[in-house]
């Protein structure tokens, strides 16, 4: 079996198509949705990341900033300089990239994010609402996943998913929202972590396997089951010295042998990756309208 590939830049195109309406119906009322994204230290990854969200932001004509914090600013400033965000009524959507430096408490800093605010979906508000199936903004890559699934015409119903990693970011979002009473819901959900035993007993039997766990190739294509459907998450720097750069990016699958069983995979890079920018794109523009409705 040859897998079809779900192409996560053509339908993150495809949404950023759909969200040019909802930003021009904004601009006409004066409001332009507006991400402002705080980077503590320099952290390589994190700054890449940080600009490819601003590219996205200009590609389609939201307003981004980026405040640039040097590594050893103290929590209490960087929680200052969040409430002056939190009040400043031009910002609708307020970002703050991880990792932290050590010295700071990330769950503080989330906390300190208003609720309408919080694009990324992570403050306890916004996953309490999720858990009850009132989601105001959905943690953008288990959105993406799901959007994938959805304009590819994978049915969650009834259907057993395997999501491998349990973190606040990925796993124990999208397991929520997978188990929701919902037309992309629905389903049977094994979460699986570190501390699993004989995981290929779990990933075998997987309708839909989704690999999230932070290492590169942790899934072979003798752990998927003949045509189940492969969402790739992971995006690892693994040393390469024919690489300019000097690695290059692999996933959590092995692409070559699990695209030899799976009836879709995901590629990494073009998979989950553009699908989470755009959905940050979709809640930040969620914020605006909303804020602009309250205004």
């Amino acid at each position: 079996m040859s897998a079809i590939l779900i192409d996560g830049k053509k339908v993150a195109e495809e949404i950023k198509a759909e969200l040019r309406g909802r930003i021009e119906w904004l601009q006409r009322r004066s409001v332009t949705p507006n991400l402002t994204v705080i980077l503590v230290g320099d952290d390589p990854a994190s700054q890449v990341y940080v600009s490819m969200k601003k590219k996205a932001c200009e590609d389609l004509g939201l307003f981004s900033e980026t405040i640039r914090l040097p590594v050893q600013t103290s929590q209490d400033e960087l929680i200052a300089r969040i409430e002056q965000l939190n009040q400043d009524a031009a910002v609708h959507g307020i970002l703050v990239q991880m990792p932290l430096p050590p010295h700071m408490d990330a769950n503080r800093i989330i906390e300190t994010i208003h609720p309408q605010k919080d694009v990324d979906g992570f403050h306890p508000i916004n996953v309490g609402r999720l858990v009850a199936g009132r989601p105001s903004f959905i943690p953008c890559t288990p959105a993406g996943i799901i959007e994938l699934l959805r304009r590819y015409g994978y049915q969650t119903d009834g259907k057993h998913v395997v999501i491998v990693g349990r973190s606040n970011i990925v796993g124990k979002p999208l397991a929520n929202l997978l188990i929701q009473k919902s037309a992309t819901g629905n389903a049977t959900v094994t979460i699986c972590h570190t501390h699993t035993r004989s995981l290929v007993d779990f990933t075998r039997q997987a309708d839909i396997l989704i690999a999230a766990a932070g290492r590169a190739r942790i899934i072979t294509g003798e752990m998927v089951k003949e045509g189940a459907v492969v969402i790739d998450v992971g995006v690892n720097r693994v040393a390469d010295s024919t690489k300019k750069r000097g690695y290059r990016l692999e996933g959590d699958v092995d692409f070559a042998s699990v695209s030899e069983k799976a009836a879709a995979i995901t590629p990494v890079p073009g998979g989950v990756g553009p699908m989470t920018i755009v959905m940050l794109m979709k809640n930040t523009i969620q914020a605006a309208e909303k804020q602009g409705a309250l205004a």
